[in-house]
């Protein structure tokens, strides 16, 4: 598997690509959420039919190097170092949760370099509960759990659950401290109607970390930006319904 060698900031990340080798693919780039990883995009979004798929791990998480972030736009300027270390001029932005903070700051930093946006389980502010910013430090472990608790819809598999909880318990509280810390202070609720790109929204109808009124108000206040919310899936919608969830990101995609 490859990794990017990033210019500023000096460091490694690892990625997975599925190449389309057919016409003008497009690039699609998927942005893991908090604590998370490359292994949080199931193979029917990482091998989207008709585009070339990069699902990278932020530094600090999954394989790749370096150290975790605190800010939205620390971790913006690594995706736009990746993608300068790609050479992609333009790619399709497919953040879930944190990584959908950075898809759109991406879109109101950067619009030349966005293509479109895909938010996932995601909403113009992130707050966290304190508890969860205390307990990591104190209580890595219960906060795991919690968290693995919370973000399933009801009708998710135990071995879904099990298994990712176990993937977050493997990023380190440093780390995941500093990604919620992100999290936390982003807030674009006043920039929406900035966002120039063609959007589209997906959310669980369970998701209780992100209801789906974030997800509402994203999509009203981003100008043409699509809605599909997917019944009975929780925050995960991604790994809970993946054919459903691939199916719209490759409609939209193809669309663009």
């Amino acid at each position: 598997m490859p990794y990017a060698h990033l210019d500023e900031p000096r460091e490694r990340v690892f990625y997975t690509r599925h190449l389309e080798l057919t016409g003008q693919a497009p690039a699609v780039v998927c942005v893991h959420g908090a604590g998370g990883s490359h292994l949080n995009w199931p193979a029917e979004i990482r091998r989207l039919p008709g585009a070339t798929v990069y699902a990278l791990d932020l530094p600090g998480h999954g394989r790749s190097g370096g150290s975790g972030r605190r800010t939205i736009d620390e971790y913006m300027a690594v995706l736009t170092a990746f993608l300068d270390a790609l050479n992609l001029s333009q790619a399709v932005i497919v953040g879930h949760s944190m990584g959908s903070a950075v898809a759109m700051k991406m879109a109101l930093t950067h619009p030349d370099r966005v293509q479109g946006l895909v938010l996932l389980g995601s909403g113009a502010k992130l707050r966290v509960a304190p508890s969860i910013l205390q307990g990591i430090q104190n209580n890595f472990k219960g906060v795991v759990n919690l968290i693995g608790d919370f973000a399933y819809g009801p009708d998710a598999p135990e071995k879904l659950k099990n298994q990712g909880q176990q993937l977050l318990s493997q990023t380190s509280p440093e780390v995941m401290r500093g990604d919620f810390l992100a999290c936390d202070a982003f807030d674009v609720m006043e920039n929406l109607d900035e966002i120039n790109v063609p959007a589209l929204v997906i959310t669980g109808t369970d998701d209780q970390l992100t209801p789906p009124k974030y997800a509402q108000f994203l999509a009203q206040h981003i100008a043409g930006a699509e809605l599909v919310l997917v019944e009975k899936a929780g925050h995960m919608v991604m790994l809970e319904r993946p054919q459903d969830v691939g199916d719209s990101v490759a409609r939209f995609v193809a669309a663009l």
